[in-house]
């Protein structure tokens, strides 16, 4: 079995925020890799990586990075498979910020959709949809998904009727 999509991290403490992505992947029933590559301090096999990732069946590739956060956009610069940046506050970043910059400040050519801080489920739901577009039995599959989640906010709302308080209308 091919992966469909690639999630990559810097170093290996990225991997708590990164299994966000892996999870959801996992729910969709989406075949994946894993991998750690620095775009630093391996740029050979970054390179490498991105150049064969369609060869291999990946058609999307989440990428996480803290710090100067290059990892996302060198990528990008080495295919033309949809890269989604997880900028990762990390031990060494500005509260988060320096991630969230270097991955959203691409150049123009070389695009990198950008999910919230810490924010990679959000970017496994994403490459599903970017997936869905060519599958209807997945877009059925994130259609199902995104009702359950407009059903746990009218739950939500059902149990927050029982909340009392002196001044409340509803």
């Amino acid at each position: 079995m091919n992966p469909k999509v690639s999630i990559i991290m810097g170093s290996t403490s990225d991997l708590p925020i990164m299994q966000e992505a892996a999870k959801l992947l996992e729910e969709f029933e989406i075949p994946f890799e894993i991998h750690a590559l620095s775009a630093h301090r391996t740029p050979d096999l970054v390179a490498d990586f991105a150049r064969s990732a369609y060869d291999r069946g990946v058609r999307v590739i989440i990428a996480g990075a803290g710090g100067a956060a290059h990892l996302p956009g060198v990528v990008a610069a080495m295919t033309a498979c949809p890269v989604i940046g997880v900028p990762i506050k990390s031990s060494n970043s500005i509260d988060g910020w320096d991630s969230m910059l270097s991955i959203l400040q691409m150049p123009s050519g070389i695009p990198v959709a950008t999910v919230a801080l810490d924010g990679a489920r959000n970017a496994g739901i994403l490459a599903v949809e970017m997936l869905a577009t060519g599958d209807p039995a997945l877009y059925q599959q994130m259609l199902n998904f995104k009702a359950s989640l407009a059903s746990k906010v009218t739950k939500a709302n059902e149990s927050l009727k029982e909340v009392k308080f002196r001044m409340k209308t509803n």
